[in-house]
């Protein structure tokens, strides 16, 4: 089987997931096969936000109980560098990225320390913009996280469709646009894209020019309410566009 059916094998069973703790088990079925064990996704609290207020960001969570106490206790969300980094890159990356590419201050490394204490050591973040502009975080963590380029790619695309599925389920898809009609060519160019191929590869696949392609994309984009690629590819699944 390959990688993209895989996924599409893997977006059905987050599909039929009745319930966010079902998102969270199936997800991370998934994802537990790269050394992603832990999971929590929510929208980032202001600095500064009350402690008794932060769990009401959470979206999915399936992190050890003593951490995410801790987490919320120490109000680590103002200090986790992994938190820092994806605001600044916006782009999916491992968490041993923001440890090496950030100052590290005592307050950060001792985030990153007890992480560790809890088997998380490293892991994958990236963030999901809503349709009101708000920002989803979404964090996948283990001991031992084993990730190649293309693995990388599946796991950022079933993630987003995960929350996705979960915004459902919590009624916040309210947001979304109920009625989306997207062109022969926007669907063409989606499906493409679903497979990793580039604006370039795709106009000549398609025979029409690169700044057409990406025109055709960006439109696809805008229909979905999608902020990037993998946003856009995960909700044409989600509607059905791409089989």
């Amino acid at each position: 089987m390959g990688q993209f059916d895989r996924t599409l094998e893997f977006i059905d069973h987050l599909q039929h997931a009745g319930t966010a703790a079902a998102v969270c088990e199936t997800l991370l079925g998934i994802t537990s096969d790269f050394g992603l064990t832990a999971l929590m996704a929510g929208t980032v609290p202001q600095p500064g936000t009350p402690s008794g207020l932060q769990k009401q960001h959470v979206l999915l969570c399936d992190w050890p109980v003593e951490w995410l106490e801790r987490y919320v206790a120490r109000n680590y969300v103002d200090h986790d560098p992994v938190v820092s980094h994806m605001k600044q890159l916006q782009a999916p990356f491992q968490w041993r990225e923001a440890s090496q590419g950030a100052r590290i201050d005592k307050s950060s490394g001792e985030v990153m320390g007890d992480a560790g204490v809890f088997k998380l050591r490293d892991g994958l973040a990236f963030p999901l913009i809503t349709l009101d502009g708000q920002i989803v975080m979404v964090s996948l963590g283990g001991e031992a996280v084993e990730l190649s380029a293309a693995e990388f790619g599946l796991v950022s695309l079933v993630s987003t469709y995960a929350v996705g599925r979960a915004m459902q389920l919590h009624t916040m898809a309210s947001n979304t646009i109920d009625h989306i009609v997207l062109t022969p060519r926007e669907r063409e160019c989606l499906q493409w894209a679903a497979v990793g191929k580039s604006e370039w590869e795709i106009s000549q696949i398609l025979g029409i020019s690169e700044h057409t392609s990406e025109k055709h994309l960006l439109n696809a984009k805008s229909k979905l309410g999608a902020v990037n690629r993998v946003q856009a590819v995960a909700e044409a699944i989600r509607r059905g566009y791409i089989s």
